[in-house]
């Protein structure tokens, strides 16, 4: 797997919060793809994409609650 690791300035937390934080990305060839957002705040987001084509996303605020997924633009299709 291969990663990269950035910063990244004045982005929304999931809290509401706009401010800076680190964003990380790993990946192999094969299709497996992660991305975590970390937010100063102490906000987090994390999304992975598997090999299958499936997604998983959980989204934590820094008080430790979880944000409910949202439905996408073809939800109920």
């Amino acid at each position: 797997m291969t990663g990269t690791r950035t910063n990244f300035t004045d982005q929304i937390a999931p809290c509401g919060r706009t401010g800076g934080g680190e964003h990380l990305v790993d990946e192999d060839d094969f299709g497996l793809l992660i991305r975590d957002d970390y937010f100063s705040c102490g906000c987090r987001r994390i999304r992975h994409e598997y090999h299958d084509g499936s997604i998983h996303v959980t989204v934590t605020r820094h008080d430790g609650k979880r944000v409910k997924d949202q439905p996408g633009p073809d939800h109920g299709c």
